[in-house]
């Protein structure tokens, strides 16, 4: 994809998200990353549905819902009810289609919106959940004071995000193209804890899923080989540098192995 270099002062944060929306509503992104927007998949989203402590009482936001997978999960698997926002009104639709075809519209109900300006009222909800999206989002100190702005007293939020030590990055990773592949802004787990916890939230379990990353740098690789073969056109109308691609996933393989880009799950409460 062509975009203004990440860097420039004309890049604001308003470009930046609507940058990502467009990523990760592009049908290119669906086809090399398939229904798991994140590493871990649903297993690791189980986990962290595990750590929230839900009933079929509870209300649930999902910020950066995409396509709705998560909050179609945890509706499904927990009985929850599910508010998904999503910056991108082409992935609200989709979600809302999903549900609708899940037979979960009455508990899924879906909304464009910005995670630093989230369109419910304080307290309402029982916990809220964040997969692999903190890290793209330019204010997150207002994205967590939101979070907790709308969690009731001892409610709890679970993020799972790409972390990374980034003065340690390679120069493959940087950049707004990387920022939108959860990697440029991404921060190590100590530093997403201290974000939540100015916001009032108290990191109460934080585990390193940096295998996970791996796993989804292998599944990245695979697909684009074989689309390079059956769909070559679609993926460079779609923006993706091709030549410039083996590269940029054998340094995040590298950042990987070197500890310097990885993959977590936290849990933190808001205080009763």
């Amino acid at each position: 994809m062509t975009h203004r270099n990440a860097d420039s002062p004309a890049a604001t944060g308003e470009e930046l998200k609507a940058c990502c929306a467009a990523a990760y509503s592009s049908d290119v992104v669906a086809l090399l990353l398939g229904d798991a927007y994140h590493p871990g998949g649903t297993a690791l989203t189980r986990r962290l549905a595990d750590g929230l402590r839900l009933t079929e009482d509870c209300r649930v936001l999902d910020v950066a819902s995409g396509r709705g997978t998560t909050a179609l999960l945890l509706a499904d698997l927990h009985g929850v009810t599910m508010d998904g926002l999503d910056y991108s009104p082409a992935n609200t639709a989709l979600a809302q289609g999903a549900a609708a075809a899940a037979g979960l519209g009455e508990r899924a109900v879906f909304t464009t919106g910005d995670a630093e300006h989230l369109p419910y009222p304080d307290g309402v909800f029982d916990a809220v959940v964040c997969e692999c999206a903190l890290c793209t989002f330019p204010d997150k100190a207002r994205a967590a004071a939101e979070f907790s702005r709308v969690l009731r007293p001892g409610g709890r939020v679970g993020i799972t995000d790409v972390t990374a030590t980034p003065d340690r990055l390679p120069p493959e990773l940087t950049g707004l193209a990387a920022r939108i592949a959860c990697i440029a802004d991404a921060r190590p787990p100590a530093q997403y804890a201290e974000i939540l916890a100015a916001a009032g939230l108290r990191t109460i379990r934080t585990e390193r899923h940096d295998a996970a990353m791996t796993r989804m740098i292998d599944q990245i690789e695979a697909r684009l080989n074989l689309l390079r073969l059956t769909a070559a056109a679609k993926l460079t109308d779609g923006g993706v540098d091709l030549e410039a691609a083996p590269a940029v996933l054998a340094a995040a393989r590298r950042s990987v192995a070197d500890g310097i880009l990885g993959y977590a799950l936290l849990i933190a409460e808001k205080s009763p």
